[in-house]
């Protein structure tokens, strides 16, 4: 508990101690009792009280004058002007009440984003030039290219490629996955992750400000920021709904004692001020932001990253979903399997392939160099004056100069754009051709694997009635064609290029027009970062190494497991149900209450009761979101 809620709480127990002590004295037959009892009631309404006083007096400074701190100021200061002193005082007592619970659930909800994400890092160890280690650097401090030492036990903090040693790391903020992976000499390491038993050396290839750590906390941070729809619903109906409740008090004031004999103003002042009370829009105000932020809090929990509470209420909407197949639907960890070469020796073929692909990333490119590593126990021969005049060719591959000699590496497009003859095979794997100078020299085979539950995911979709899912590849028809079959997916587009993924997503938005029916993207790396940002919702799946898919992406799955994408669904399903039940719950009882109140049935003790109880009934269904332990 903070020291804001522990004052409230202080605050709260003088002021109903006082309130208590106060209507005991009322009661008694004693000189000046009335006199002692209003004192003791005015201090216990200051004293709970004056917080929305305050507020209610600097937002009609600003002009924002309809708001529930300006409902419960007139409704309590009128109570006191007719001497209802202890309904004033109750009614401020139970508001605070109200608004601690709210607090509470705040802060709970941003616990459990904030322990699922202590991943910001409080140090680095800096090793110098002179081989000497500075301790306790600020992570703001490292450069690119500095050496730092993860002790066992530490965050990682920084982003960066192990150079020497090994050990297990946990992943468990990162990705919400509890089993340890282990990392060597020339693997990649994020920001946020812990080493557990291994001294590393980890050479740094991102600053703070980029790192992982850094980008997943900005997101998490500024998720509140975007509204759904819902909560923009609530803003606009407080504008109009606010002035409304304050007119028919206003009326209740003053017409109906002019049209009755009795011209009991006395009365119907009092059921007024009774009607500002229960009129206060808490409940919708505080419960459906609240049931957002729990859905955001418990999908990170589960290890999904959704940016605002607009995409989340846009998942639960999900009609159409489309894959990416390399690093989506399937493990993106290839292998070479074969090479077949047209008079090259394989070696030198796998040598010129590794030193082509020295400086990519992508899965393909990270087999052929663990295929000349694994074969002829060399992590490297690179030199960087021996490589010239690099070229990406998008879509084909790359063209590049070693040892002064031309060489391309890419698909069969690649040949066919230069004109270069060469064997081409049927094989429902990735191949990838090689020409020097010009002159068709070998085929290397490259095969993946499709994720352990990527079936599985798949048919939870179609169970949940997403029945149109597509996948949109650079590969060959042969090898989308048989993952698809797999999969159990009749539509599937080849040999796209970047373009023609997001051409085809345009074209599949068109065809439906209706804004409810959202279509969703789910792709893995920096090709796939136009559509991702073009479609409804964009998913980046294992999106952590990519800061373009996270850039681009609405929701991060943060680890690779395609069956979170349906897990996300049912988690956006269910958020926006509760919201929906908390509108509807809350509009019912006012609509009701309010009624009751303005024919006088209601007292302001009842109003309070009502009020504040359906407050606390609609943040306690909001934070059932975040018991979810899985969905």
């Amino acid at each position: 508990m903070n020291k804001k809620q522990k004052k409230t709480i202080r605050n709260i127990s003088i002021a109903a101690v006082i309130f208590i002590i106060s209507i005991i004295i009322e009661k008694l037959n004693i000189t000046y009792a009335l006199i002692i009892s209003t004192v003791g009631f005015t201090i216990a309404y200051l004293t709970a009280g004056l917080g929305v006083l305050k507020k209610a007096f600097n937002n009609i400074k600003q002009g924002k004058v309809f708001d529930e701190n300006f409902l419960m100021t007139i409704a309590t200061v009128g109570a006191f002007i007719q001497a209802e002193y202890a309904e004033a005082v109750a009614v401020m007592l139970l508001y605070m009440l109200g608004e601690f619970f709210q607090a509470l659930a705040v802060g709970r909800s941003r616990r459990s984003i904030s322990e699922l994400m202590d991943i910001r890092p409080d140090y680095a160890n800096l090793k110098k030039s002179n081989g000497e280690i500075v301790d306790n650097i600020d992570p703001e401090e490292v450069k690119v290219g500095d050496i730092i030492v993860i002790k066992p036990g530490e965050k990682v903090p920084l982003d960066g490629v192990v150079i020497l040693g090994e050990s297990m790391i946990d992943t468990v903020a990162l990705t919400g996955e509890s089993v340890p992976r282990k990392v060597r000499a020339g693997e990649v390491i994020l920001s946020g992750s812990v080493n557990i038993d291994g001294l590393l050396e980890v050479e740094v290839s991102k600053e703070f400000g980029e790192s992982t750590a850094s980008k997943i906390l900005d997101l998490v941070e500024n998720a509140s920021a975007r509204k759904s729809n819902s909560e923009n619903f609530i803003t606009k109906f407080s504008y109009y709904y606010t002035p409304l409740v304050v007119g028919l008090a206003v009326f209740l004031a003053i017409v109906p004692p002019l049209l009755t004999p009795e011209r009991n103003f006395s009365r119907w002042i009092d059921i007024a001020l009774t009607f500002l009370v229960v009129s206060c829009p808490c409940a919708l105000v505080i419960s459906v932001p609240l049931s957002f932020f729990a859905g955001i809090g418990a999908s990170s929990r589960l290890g999904i990253l959704v940016k605002g509470s607009n995409y989340l209420e846009a998942l639960a909407q999900t009609k159409k979903a489309v894959f990416d197949k390399t690093g989506t639907l399937t493990k993106g960890v290839f292998s070479v399997v074969e090479v077949i070469s047209e008079g090259m020796e394989e070696k030198e073929i796998l040598r010129l392939a590794m030193l082509a692909e020295q400086h990519s990333g992508h899965p393909i490119a990270l087999s052929v160099k663990e295929a000349y590593r694994q074969r002829y126990d060399i992590y490297t021969d690179y030199d960087k004056h021996r490589i010239e005049n690099l070229k990406q060719i998008p879509g084909r591959g790359i063209s590049i100069s070693i040892d002064e000699r031309e060489v391309l590496l890419g698909n069969a497009g690649l040949m066919e754009e230069f004109n270069i003859e060469y064997k081409s095979h049927a094989h429902e794997a990735t191949l990838l051709y090689m020409a020097v100078d010009l002159k068709y020299v070998a085929c290397i085979v490259i095969s993946d694997i499709i994720k352990d539950d990527a079936k599985q995911a798949i048919n939870e979709l179609k169970s949940m009635g997403i029945s149109d899912i597509i996948i949109l590849t650079g590969d060959r028809k042969e090898v989308a064609d048989a993952v698809a079959g797999e999969l159990g997916i009749s539509e599937v587009y080849s040999s796209l290029l970047p373009g023609d993924k997001l051409a085809k997503v345009e074209e599949l938005l068109e065809k439906d027009n209706n804004p409810k029916h959202k279509l969703v993207f789910v792709g893995d790396g920096i090709n796939d970062a136009p559509v991702l940002a073009r479609a409804d919702i964009g998913i980046a799946m294992g999106g952590l190494g990519s800061d373009a898919a996270i850039e681009a992406a609405d929701v991060v799955i943060m680890n690779d497991e395609p069956s979170k994408i349906a897990m996300a669904i049912r988690l956006a399903k269910r958020t926006l149900g509760i919201a929906t039940q908390n509108i509807i719950f809350a509009l019912l009882v006012k609509v009701v209450v309010l009624t009751f109140t303005a024919f006088g049935m209601v007292n302001m003790w009842a109003a309070v009761f009502a009020d504040v109880g359906v407050t606390l009934l609609a943040i306690a269904n909001a934070m059932r979101n975040l018991n979810i332990k899985k969905l």
